[in-house]
């Protein structure tokens, strides 16, 4: 899809939205209100014919749907007042142009409808870059200006989109339009904000960070703001080799040690040493919110919901109006978390829950062996949560959630993805996309949550909490459904579900239906080998309410992840990710060779494999 030159700007001024009072939160509420419960549906057709597994190089979906692409990495977004670089084919773009352009490897999204008809803004993730791909001659040499482009090409992209005859258009330029991204001055708000910790040479306050990154899964707030979860920050900070034997255990746990960098940032831009400056892998690892509709108001990490490897921020409103948010952490053995806000959503003002996620307790899950669960506080003095333990403040606890949790008991859990809400219903779910790790030698064994050793397909678990109540402290839970090939004779893949096989399923999410499709992520190191050819490309399925079985709605290029579903309020298109087409056998393409694996979506003969979302409609206009 090509982007229009706009006909019309948008009418809803900046400075007069309010909460409730804009199309863009009336619509928010509108779509967690909708939808009924998975079991309660009444008809299970579904109206689609299921795709076939398939190795092709394309997108495909049934023959009732079409697919179009819409922001391809290197897309300009669209900034006011700004060029418009267009992407060079070659990587030849600078890291000025990227600042300005759509990043690498799309990843969470959510559609914000403004009040002027038929427009609407598009937010999404840039998870990481692959660095091959990026730079004309790939990593041969590291410069500074390799460096800045990199950041540059991770973060969030606020784009705005139309309307029109031909289906969504993208409207360049916009007021709305502007990209956060690794050199983009954040603040720091809540408990850990100022405090030691936070403190660099460069901010001695400890109280701003310059960029965001790592932007995995992402979520909603009621008044209308994008939360983006920084997953994988750990890679980009390294030093050298010698010093990673004064790194301390909070260092370690967190992957955050000399010589085990991805990158070489470390080189040529000093506070990713973590020689020189430990602190400042600190101030990454937050849940980051951001305004999509004032392009001028600065990003906030919000630190009350704890630093982790963020997947998901996925809000659910309590009968009180407090606000829960649930979060995993996307690492083997890691945690699944909820935030439970103080106070109340303001409903009439949105600026009056400028702090609501400052202001809260974060807890951490049990998940006992009798389907029951704990939400366990992790408040500072709790639970053995003291000094005596090594966390002297609520800051420390923060900083350090993954140790606080070890303290308090909670359950360790196979890699949590994404966490979708039925807010209907109140049916919450949580994928484990896999660890081959448990059970072996020195690691936790299985258990009642996570009962597979070597769990090479993952799994889904569902719970609803006491009351139905996301603020309360127990829940019930079990096991939708063990990834896999339901005909398949080796129980470390075999799928105990109904219908199409699939593996690794990460990205959830409801539909104004309350349906429930999942995405899936096969790494790139296993896909179409072995085992897993029998689930071929990435794909992703919908859960058929009546039946309960999993049917392949949609399948990717080659090496790609799906992700990023998100539906519009009317159920009548839905946007998806393509991120890293051509990643097979490792993270990363061959630079002298790009199109060895995947030439999507452009398939030119001098181009390469692009990240990028795609529009799906149904031929007849209705509802998917």
């Amino acid at each position: 899809m090509i982007a229009l030159s706009p006909t019309e700007q948008p009418t809803m001024p900046l400075a007069r939205r309010q909460f409730l009072q804009s199309g863009a939160a009336a619509a928010v509420v509108a779509f967690l209100s909708e939808g009924c419960a998975l079991s309660h549906a009444a008809d299970g057709r579904l109206g689609f014919t299921a795709v076939p597994a398939t190795l092709r190089d394309a997108v495909t979906v049934p023959p009732e749907y079409e697919a179009q692409v819409l922001y391809p990495w290197g897309t300009p977004t669209g900034i006011a007042r700004q060029p418009m670089p267009a992407f060079a084919p070659d990587g030849g773009n600078s890291a000025d142009e990227q600042a300005l352009q759509a990043g690498m490897h799309h990843d969470g999204m959510h559609f914000f409808p403004l009040a002027a008809p038929g427009r609407a803004l598009l937010v999404m993730n840039h998870e990481y870059t692959d660095e091959q791909l990026l730079h004309s001659d790939g990593v041969k040499e590291w410069k500074a200006q390799k460096v800045r482009k990199s950041l540059h090409a991770m973060g969030v992209s606020v784009i705005e989109v139309q309307w029109t005859r031909e289906g969504w258009r993208q409207v360049r330029p916009s007021p709305y339009a502007r990209r956060v991204h690794g050199r983009t001055p954040i603040r720091i708000a809540g408990p850990a904000a100022g405090t030691p910790l936070m403190r660099t040479a460069a901010n001695p306050a400890g109280d701003e960070v310059l960029g965001t990154f790592a932007n995995c899964a992402m979520g909603v707030t009621p008044w209308g703001t994008y939360l983006t979860c920084e997953e994988n920050f750990h890679g980009y900070f390294g030093g050298p080799k010698e010093a990673a034997k004064d790194m301390t255990p909070a260092q370690r746990r967190y992957g955050t040690v000399p010589g085990s960098q991805w990158v070489e940032y470390w080189r040529f831009e000093g506070r990713f040493d973590l020689s020189r400056h430990p602190n400042e892998a600190h101030r990454f690892g937050w849940v980051v919110e951001i305004d999509p509709f004032d392009p001028t108001a600065k990003p906030i990490k919000r630190t009350a919901l704890g630093r982790c490897c963020h997947e998901s921020a996925t809000p659910s409103l309590a009968p009180d109006g407090r606000l829960a948010i649930y979060t995993g952490d996307d690492k083997a053995f890691e945690y699944i978390y909820k935030y439970v806000s103080r106070d109340r959503v303001d409903t009439t003002n949105r600026a009056a829950n400028a702090s609501l996620l400052d202001d809260g307790v974060l807890h951490v899950a049990r998940f006992n062996a009798d389907g029951t669960g704990e939400w366990l506080p992790l408040v500072h003095g709790q639970r053995g949560l003291t000094a005596e333990r090594g966390f002297r403040d609520q800051a420390e606890v923060l900083v350090k959630t993954r140790m606080a949790a070890d303290v308090v008991g909670a359950t360790k859990m196979d890699r949590p993805e994404w966490i979708g809400v039925n807010e209907a219903t109140r049916e919450v779910v949580v994928t484990l996309t896999n660890n081959a790790g448990r059970g072996a030698p020195g690691r936790p064994p299985p258990d009642a949550a996570n009962p597979r050793a070597n769990n090479l397909t993952g799994h889904i678990i569902r719970w609803r909490e006491a009351n139905d109540d996301p603020t309360a402290v127990a829940f019930r839970w079990d096991i939708l459904a063990l990834a896999g090939d339901p005909a398949a004779s080796d129980a470390s893949l075999k799928g105990t579900f109904a219908g199409d096989a699939f593996a690794n399923p990460d990205g959830v999410r409801f539909d104004p239906s309350g349906r429930l499709w999942v995405m899936t992520d096969v790494s790139p190191t296993r896909l179409n080998k072995g085992a897993f050819e029998r689930f071929g490309n990435n794909q992703l399925l919908v859960v058929d309410p009546g039946s309960g079985a999993f049917r392949r709605f949609l399948t990717g290029p080659v090496g790609c992840e799906i992700t990023g579903l998100v539906f519009t309020p009317d159920g009548r298109t839905a946007f998806v990710n393509i991120q890293h087409p051509g990643e097979i056998g490792g993270e990363s393409n061959d630079p002298e060779n790009p199109r060895a694996h995947s030439n999507w979506p452009d398939y030119r003969a001098d181009g390469r494999p692009r990240s990028a979302t795609v529009v799906i409609q149904r031929n007849d206009g209705s509802a998917i």
